[in-house]
């Protein structure tokens, strides 16, 4: 078959050159056009979300994670191994448990629009995933839905802290610090941390599957991510 032929649309001419001339003649084989490589691409989107969202939404999905799991604000962090000398351990355990409890009621929230992301994807964002490095397909979802995520989450965080009474938590430690003269820097809301640190884990996770993925694209079972990243 005529590779110009074969790549007429002028979707399928984007991606395909692309692909070629990247890779060379080898990955014409691996993908057979620009339609399958599209699907592949939002094949492991989808994949990537489904994982973070299953696995940080779970039952100490951020608590039972050490690579994600929300630790205190700054602002408390510096002040807590004297905070914890004159018997505010409880307080302050309490004030992480909550955060990371809260913080998975959030993100069962990222899926649909993890998903309406993937579906509006066009034929330049695929092209920069092509050509991105080991997370272009993680950096297309922080690009793409970090910021209505933020406003999303919000409203379930601020429902979650209010149901614990985690800003009565945060402000009591935190008075408590200041009268020490243990605080350095602003303090940032306790809402602002779980929000921007679950969205932190959310994409990490993406991050993670993705370069799974990139290793070991046989391993997923799907023919599509075997030739758009096998190649």
């Amino acid at each position: 078959m005529n590779r110009r032929t074969a790549l007429s649309s002028a979707g399928a001419t984007g991606l395909g050159w692309l692909l070629l001339s990247t890779s060379g003649p080898s990955a014409w084989a691996a993908v057979v056009n620009a339609s399958d490589a599209s699907a592949g691409l939002k094949a492991a989107l989808q994949r990537g979300a489904e994982v973070a969202v299953a696995q940080l939404g779970a039952a100490d999905g951020f608590l039972g994670n050490d690579k994600v799991r929300i630790g205190l604000p700054d602002v408390l962090e510096k002040a807590a191994p004297i905070l914890r000398t004159i018997g505010q351990n409880k307080r302050l355990d309490e004030l992480v448990n909550a955060m990371n409890h809260a913080a998975e009621e959030a993100v069962a929230l990222a899926k649909p629009l993890l998903l309406q992301a993937i579906k509006g994807m066009s034929v330049q964002d695929a092209q920069g995933i092509l050509k991105g490095g080991d997370t272009a397909v993680t950096d297309y979802f922080v690009g793409k839905t970090r910021t209505p995520l933020s406003q999303q989450f919000q409203p379930v965080v601020n429902k979650a802290i209010d149901k614990v009474a985690l800003v009565d938590k945060y402000n009591e430690l935190v008075g408590k610090a200041a009268k020490l003269s243990l605080l350095r820097g602003d303090a940032i809301t306790v809402q602002q941390h779980v929000t921007q640190k679950a969205l932190d884990g959310l994409y990490f996770v993406i991050g993670e599957e993705e370069r799974r993925i990139r290793r070991d694209p046989v391993g997923t079972g799907s023919a599509l991510l075997k030739k758009v990243f096998g190649i």
